[in-house]
């Protein structure tokens, strides 16, 4: 046995590679029944995607990837969990404006958390448009329980059977076909068919991009629908303080429970005997046993071409595994402001989050551009403005912004705007990084007068950036994979694998490369903790 499992209290009934959201919420819950539960991480601090830093100046505190938790805030996770996590310091700061869309003529719409007023407010913009929305919202609501159990359930399972069969007696085969459809319908069909108005159209069309996807992909108008309701009932929560703070509450409640959190512990090995995973080796030579089984939050190519070992999988999955497609990329541009941002139009001042787009066709512009490797001419610009829910972020007085750019390729063919001069090996470095990130910064000038003057200092992150923080983060793709229909659902994230089981024995895979899914929800960590509990 490893000295450092001697120091850390002898074996473990489940050991966890990784520590993002989903590794922390099976932790928890798995520590929850009496398990004692090791999460080994190979960076020099647990979260993941959850990483708060002083990137700019002292005094700015940065959450450097995600930031906000819609997802995790209504997940059943946090139903279980939140009680324990206020107890070890978790604080949610919240707004009644989570989200607006800005147009490039300066046009402007904003969003609240309340049903009624953004009915008044799209009616104001034209008559029957906020109707048209509460009606939308009313048919969404009618299956809302067979969607979140599509979305979010362990598909091959007797409940997520028993919720289909219940809207087949309650509702009608037609009906249920019905849905099908729709949740197969693109963003721009639904959009379009339902609303008048370019500026509802462009305040819902961005959200797809949250969920690594385009307005023309199948499955898009599903989510269209999901966020902006999830936005209209919980908003856009932040951590008080940052992010880090649910890590360390996770890490608290973890140990708690006799179980333990190790980071800079780089696991390049599990360990398998007679068909069975035992435990994990690092790269340091220490090993780790698991009683139970192990559990991997890593991508496919990671799992199966690096962890395991030659001869434990089949060709098949082996093939699947490394054809396993990643997305477009994404570029976060962190900044320290002299004051706070100070739109042209005030009521955006207090708005979660700012997507700055002309609408659905410029949404699809910009993703065709990046799917054929060139820098959007005019991409969408998504603009976070977390000091304005939590002012504990940064120095009295002073201001910032959490910048996210999330249509971008991962290698570099040319400039659609045929200005920057692009790499000719076709990898970001810092000059073509730089370059874009004053392209969206230019262009969000306009909109933010002074915004020149008050920038105090910037961080920006490439593709590149993003995955040497986070491994996971493939060519900078923040999703875990492609989110095209071929690798959702019954199919994510191979079609050779289910219900978060590998081939090997004792063996389990979870992360936003698994179903449900990326996000800060945890689904999948969760999922498997019911499935082993």
């Amino acid at each position: 046995m490893s000295n450092r499992i001697e120091a850390s209290g002898g074996a473990w009934d489940f050991v966890i590679v990784g520590s993002g959201i989903n590794s922390l919420v099976c932790a928890a819950l798995l520590g929850r029944t009496g398990r004692r539960v090791l999460v080994l991480e190979r960076n020099d601090r647990a979260g993941g995607c959850i990483r708060t830093d002083q990137v700019t100046l002292p005094g700015f505190v940065h959450d450097v990837l995600s930031c906000w938790h819609p997802l995790f805030i209504t997940s059943p996770a946090y139903a279980e969990l939140h009680q324990d996590l206020q107890r070890f310091g978790l604080e949610y700061c919240n707004t009644d404006t989570p989200t607006a869309i800005v147009r490039d003529d300066g046009s402007h719409f904003v969003f609240q958390r309340s049903r009624p007023a953004n009915v008044r407010a799209m009616n104001a913009l034209l008559a029957g448009e906020g109707d048209r929305w509460a009606a939308g919202m009313v048919e969404f609501e009618r299956t809302l329980e067979l969607t979140f159990t599509i979305l979010g359930a362990e598909p091959w399972s007797v409940s997520t059977l028993r919720t289909i069969l219940k809207t087949w007696r309650h509702h009608g085969l037609q009906s249920l076909l019905e849905f099908g459809a729709s949740g197969l319908e693109t963003a721009r069909t639904w959009l379009e068919d339902n609303f008048r108005t370019e500026l509802v159209r462009a305040c819902i069309a961005p959200w797809v991009l949250h969920a690594g996807q385009g307005v023309e992909y199948a499955g898009s108008g599903q989510i269209a629908r999901v966020i902006p309701f999830t936005l209209e009932t919980a908003g856009a929560p932040v951590v008080k303080g940052g992010g880090e703070r649910l890590v360390q509450a996770f890490e608290q409640l973890i140990r708690s429970q006799g179980g333990q959190v190790i980071v800079n512990a780089d696991v390049d090995r599990v360990v398998v005997r007679n068909g069975i995973a035992r435990g994990v080796a690092t790269v340091d030579g220490w090993e780790y046993a698991a009683r139970e089984a192990v559990i991997c939050n890593v991508t496919p190519g990671q799992l199966y071409t690096r962890l395991l070992e030659e001869g434990h999988v089949s060709s098949a999955i082996l093939h699947q595994a490394q054809h396993f497609r990643h997305g477009r990329s994404a570029m976060q541009i962190h900044v320290a402001l002299r004051e706070p941002p100070r739109w042209l139009h005030p009521e955006l001042n207090a708005a979660a989050l700012v997507h700055l787009a002309d609408g659905i066709d410029s949404v699809s512009r910009a993703v065709n551009e990046a799917d054929r490797g060139l820098l959007p001419a005019s991409g969408t610009i998504v603009v976070g403005q977390p000091a304005a829910l939590d002012p504990s972020r940064v120095p009295e007085g002073r201001g910032m912004l959490w910048i996210q750019i999330l249509e971008l390729p991962r290698m570099l063919k040319g400039d659609a705007a045929d200005v920057i001069r692009c790499p000719a090996d076709g990898l970001w470095n810092d000059a073509t990084k730089e370059a874009y990130a004053n392209r969206v910064m230019e262009r969000l000038a306009r909109h933010i007068p002074g915004l020149e003057r008050a920038v105090l200092a910037r961080r920006v992150l490439s593709p590149a950036d993003l995955e040497s923080l986070n491994i996971n983060l493939v060519g900078g793709d923040p999703y875990g994979g492609a989110c095209t229909l071929d690798q959702l659902l019954l199919w994510r994230p191979l079609r050779g694998t289910r219900k978060h089981r590998t081939p090997v024995r004792q063996l389990y895979h979870i992360g936003a490369s698994t179903h449900p899914g990326a996000g800060l929800g945890g689904g999948s960590g969760y999922l498997l903790a019911k499935q082993l509990i």
